[in-house]
């Protein structure tokens, strides 16, 4: 039998053996996550046989094969009874030892099909045995077989049997378990009633003299049979390990053949892992009553791109603990800001100290007026770019991507990997404001580019081979570095950012570190994400499911969670403690003193007199708004007389053009917000007009009914179109226009 000398060695076979589960490790060696990665079968790891229960040696030695430690593969005294029972047809038990048997595990052509073995197979499978008992200790066969014999359905090997029907690990199985699993050998898919009766006859074999009693034995193993206590994982970083399993597998060098996947070294700290997951859970379990169930986290080294920590849900918090919201798009919020400021500095559009209006717009689009509003609901007035930045005013980013331009900030944002799959114009200018959808994990490695100073690369997941070149080298230019630096010097400004989030906010540090939050429509997500100088820690809390959550803010959402981690990174997280600061300004930086002037109509300075960063070349001292003047009025020469102006007409005797509307324009849509308070959303009207008597005489007519008057009136819009007439003090009709409020709203 030329192949039953073919039979690998011991160590072949340990080497060949696969589980249906892959170990993901962390960078210290912990196993972080089980996960099941075939489902043909259940087979769970290699047990040496020193860790399994000697009553299970006994009970499998017993019950198949008693005399294997007399025999040499074959035991002849077990074949002779055979053939003589054969002989006179008489039942007796099979004359295949556990070598034999392991044979035919080991190579199929020995392996009993339905019809049972044919002469010829019988033969080659005792010779098969010899062999293995002349090259394999004894102990060796009986550890093979206990890991690769089939016990019941999908389950193959001890390790699976034990964790499955037990519910522990094979060196913890008692002697009435390793009954029912000997007799699980020989009868792998019996009904219970016939696994009990063979297991009762092995527990008696096990305990002689004494004659132990059945009578629960048969309760027992029907519960055991039905138990499925192994489940498909086990670990704190189940969503990294799908990603990480997900991965292309690089071919070990000269070598075509797929790396093995029994156990995979992965970047993520265990302490670390564990904090993160605690953290999460702790503060959502806080956030009970506001309805929020979700929340992810993912934690990045910043010069090498690894990532640290994945918590992609919270787990049993949570009804879709399957959804990894590391990965699942959701609108970010302000948490974009950054990187649009940043493109607006780079371009020299802004500086740090530039003012923008924060007030009430109204920006005509193709598809009507885009009108945004503020967090709080509140405009401040005229604001420095820093300050619009630092406390995610809404208003002037708009302003500010209208300088920009939508298809520019697009474009930006691709380059720092951001998957948005529609064009900038798709957007329009609520692309400020967060409108598209992008997953945390490319957000946070974004904000890592700015970390970096502008340069982008890929994150990693697995170890760098060692003789490969730095991670960091793969970092390409995404972001003009000195406009990096003005955002992040912002960010971490904690004066700036008092405006909305006051001085003691959570978002402050003891180190240096930038951060922005955001949240988007409705409030259904909440995100914080920001940078120190080794780490860049993302965080968004929410429901996988869209519902909007209940009164939680920029600050009380995701913002707590990440102050934790970044304070436990800085205290001893993976590798040696590194305390952090601010960064080095690169080249092309200067900074320089710069005030400010008066706000239009009042006193009070706009904002108080700092040192400022500035791109070489674009500073100034002084940032200041000129108050323009109406145009006066032309009079006639002194002394001339004048006759009384009639209607339309100035006091100098000029004819006065009609009054006409300036704003909303003629076929306006408005679209109405159903998040903001309708009060809040009244449509501004404006009309031309010369005569101060003039304009307290005028009308807002709307489809009939006057509604207001004076040459500027805030109306309170309703769904629906709209016939928009301006009136004179006598109600003769000045203008008129059409427009069309779309979206809920209250009549009044």
């Amino acid at each position: 039998m030329p192949s039953a000398w073919a039979l690998p060695t011991f160590g072949e076979v340990r080497a060949d053996f696969r589980p249906s589960d892959t170990l993901v490790l962390s960078r210290e060696g912990e196993v972080l996550q089980r996960l099941r990665t075939d489902a043909t079968v259940r087979r769970g790891q290699w047990v040496p046989l020193a860790e399994v229960s000697p009553a299970l040696r006994t009970a499998l030695v017993l019950s198949e094969d008693k005399r294997f430690y007399e025999h040499s593969g074959v035991d002849w005294r077990a074949v002779s009874a055979a053939a003589w029972g054969n002989l006179w047809n008489q039942r007796t038990r099979g004359a295949s030892t556990l070598t034999m048997q392991l044979a035919g595990l080991l190579d199929g052509d020995w392996r009993q099909g339905a019809g049972g073995r044919s002469v010829v197979q019988k033969l080659g499978q005792t010779v098969a045995a010899q062999v293995l008992e002349r090259r394999w200790r004894k102990d060796q066969v009986l550890e093979a077989y206990l890991n690769l014999v089939p016990f019941r359905g999908e389950i193959v090997g001890i390790d699976a049997l034990s964790r499955t029907l037990f519910g522990k690990a094979a060196h913890g199985l008692d002697e009435r378990e390793a009954a029912v699993a000997a007799a699980l050998v020989r009868a792998p898919n019996a009904r219970p009633a016939l696994v009990a009766q063979r297991a009762c006859g092995v527990l008696r074999e096990m305990q002689k003299p004494v004659v132990p009693s059945c009578d629960a034995l048969d309760l027992f193993t029907t519960a055991a049979l039905q138990r499925r206590a192994f489940d498909g994982a086990d670990g704190v970083a189940p969503h990294f390990a799908r990603y990480l399993l997900r991965q292309p597998v690089a071919a070990e060098s000269g070598d075509a053949a797929p790396q093995r996947r029994e156990r995979v070294a992965s970047t993520l700290s265990a302490p670390l892992q564990r904090f993160a997951v605690q953290t999460l859970h702790q503060h959502l379990r806080e956030l009970q009553g506001r309805n929020v169930e979700d929340g992810a986290v993912v934690v990045l080294d910043n010069a090498t791109g690894e990532v640290l920590a994945w918590v992609g849900s919270s787990g049993a918090l949570s009804q879709a603990g399957e959804v990894d919201g590391v990965l699942a798009p959701r609108q970010p919020g302000s948490t974009l800001k950054p990187f649009l400021y940043a493109q607006a500095f780079a371009e020299q559009r802004l500086t740090a100290a530039s003012l923008i209006e924060d007030s009430s717009a109204h920006i005509p689009t193709a598809s009507g007026l885009y009108i945004p509003q503020n967090y709080d609901r509140q405009f401040k007035g005229w604001v420095s770019a820093r300050t619009a930045l630092a406390a995610s005013l809404n208003v002037p980013a708009v302003r500010t991507l209208v300088m920009v331009s939508p298809d520019a900030f697009f474009r930006q944002l691709r380059a720092l990997g951001l998957p948005l799959r529609e064009s900038g114009d798709y957007f329009g200018y609520s692309l400020a404001l967060g409108s598209a959808e992008v997953p945390l994990l490319h957000l946070a490695n974004a904000y890592r580019a700015l970390a970096n100073g502008g340069r982008y690369g890929p994150v990693a997941v697995t170890p760098a081979q060692g003789g490969g070149a730095p991670r960091a080298a793969a970092a390409a230019p995404a972001m003009d570095p000195r406009a990096a630096f003005l955002v992040g010097d912002i960010l971490s400004d904690g004066n700036a950012r008092a405006r909305t989030f006051g001085t003691d906010s959570v978002l402050a540090t003891r180190f240096w570190t930038a951060v922005k939050t955001g949240t988007s429509k409705d409030m259904r997500d909440n995100w914080a994400l920001g940078w120190s100088r080794r780490y860049t820690v993302g965080v968004w809390v929410g429901n996988a499911s869209g519902a909007p959550m209940h009164d939680v803010s920029g600050t009380s959402g995701a913002a707590p969670v990440w102050a934790e981690i970044m304070g436990w990174l800085h205290r001893g997280g993976p590798g040696p403690g590194v305390r952090s600061r601010s960064p080095a300004p690169p080249e092309g930086m200067v900074q320089a003193a710069v005030r400010f002037g008066p706000e239009p109509g009042g006193a009070r300075l706009i904002e108080s007199a700092r040192q400022e960063w500035f791109i070489a070349g674009t500073q100034q001292p002084l940032f200041a708004i000129d108050n323009v003047a109406e145009q006066p009025i032309k009079t006639a020469a002194s002394g001339q007389n004048r006759p009384n102006p009639g209607p339309g007409a100035t006091e100098d005797g000029l004819q006065a053009p009609a009054p006409r509307i300036l704003s909303p324009a003629p076929g306006t849509i408005v679209a109405l917000d159903p998040d903001i308070p309708p009060d809040r959303q009244r449509l501004q009207f404006a009309a031309t007009s010369v005569q101060p008597k003039a304009r307290s005489d005028l009308r807002w007519r709307i489809d009939g009914r006057v509604q207001g008057r004076g040459s500027q009136w805030a109306w309170l819009p309703w769904p629906g179109r709209h016939r928009v007439e301006l009136l004179d003090g006598g109600g003769q009709v000045l203008d008129t226009i059409s427009l069309e409020v779309r979206g809920a709203g209250l009549k009044k």
